[in-house]
């Protein structure tokens, strides 16, 4: 009887650990079977869910808060964090549409140079990170409030319409019709993006580095990775990446609102912590960010879908958040 009861415990433990191995290596795993069972889920409560016009607004939603939790990804992987993210795509929007709108700017120049002060803006966090040595949180807690109040000084809090502004500008949310499926040009943009960066943190140099500084950052330096300018290129990358965010913010609104993005902080780091990526820096990938980004779109859109209220779509997202939080600690303790 003992004897049976301590092989069951070994083959318990024995599956335990091999899952717990599996999850570490290969952190998108577990995000994916979250995203098909929520799929399978809500799909069986409402018909209309799987339905191409219904996935069409799922991808829509979720192509902004996807965008910003790329750049939000490569921040964590280096075990840092962005509060300001929301903050940088707003105000980029709102400056690209004010420098068309009320500066007379040509549409490509304004879009220009509001994708060079969401990258500008990203280095300032960069800088206040690596050169003045203090804390991402505490860095980004401040320029979120500063952006935002920038934000407030140029649009003067008012909207200005899609109908006044150059094509250029709202043509990212122009649509390609697929059979009753429409795909945005922005979510074009999204995906692209998305490859883009996968194969730059799985194949370069500088995704290696990005990597090892967020794993131990002190190691990396010892072994001649230039952890400064790493860190500097992330908040700079991740910078543009929210401008062009901004981009297709303008085009998915039909407009640049500056009374828009207080949710897309806590959005965008819910994808990232969703898809797998480690808060603690190192581990996790855009890959999971993307499922991340789309179990929030799946998880909201169903549940509107289901009549489920609004206070508690956002106690479901909550669970989920510390349930994900809760895996990759238990996930952090693989033994070797």
């Amino acid at each position: 009887m003992s004897t049976d009861t301590g092989f069951e415990q070994r083959a318990h433990e024995s599956l335990r650990d091999r899952v717990q191995h599996r999850l570490h290596a290969q952190p998108t795993l577990g995000p994916l079977a979250v995203l098909g069972l929520a799929v399978v889920v809500f799909s069986i409560i409402n018909t209309r869910f799987l339905h191409p016009e219904n996935l069409s607004l799922v991808l829509q939603q979720v192509t902004v808060t996807a965008l910003l939790a790329l750049g939000q990804t490569l921040i964590i992987l280096t075990a840092g964090i962005d509060l300001s993210a929301g903050a940088i795509a707003v105000f980029s929007s709102i400056l690209m549409a004010n420098l068309a709108y009320d500066a007379g700017f040509p549409g490509l120049i304004a879009l220009l140079a509001g994708l060079a002060f969401g990258t500008a803006m990203g280095a300032f966090n960069g800088v206040l990170v690596t050169a003045v040595k203090l804390p991402p949180f505490i860095v980004t807690l401040g320029t979120l409030s500063i952006f935002f109040a920038l934000n407030s000084v140029v649009s003067g809090s008012e909207t200005v319409r899609g109908t006044d502004l150059p094509g250029i500008m709202t043509w990212t949310g122009e649509t390609i019709p697929i059979g009753s499926f429409r795909l945005t040009y922005g979510s074009i943009i999204m995906l692209l993006l998305f490859g883009f960066f996968f194969y730059l943190l799985a194949h370069t140099a500088w995704g290696k580095h990005v990597r090892a500084a967020g794993d131990d950052i002190e190691a990396a330096r010892l072994a001649g990775i230039r952890t400064g300018r790493v860190l500097l290129s992330v908040y700079t990358v991740a910078g543009a990446i929210y401008a062009v965010a901004a981009w297709v913010l303008i085009g998915r609104l039909a407009s640049a609102d500056p009374n828009v993005g207080t949710e897309y902080n806590l959005d965008s780091i819910t994808a990232v912590v969703l898809g797998g990526t480690s808060l603690f820096g190192g581990r996790g990938g855009v890959v999971g960010t993307l499922v991340g980004a789309l179990i929030v779109g799946v998880f909201r859109n169903g549940l509107v879908l289901a009549g489920v209220q609004v206070v508690w779509q956002g106690f479901a997202i909550g669970l989920l958040v510390l349930l994900a939080v809760t895996i990759d600690q238990w996930i952090r303790k693989v033994r070797a």
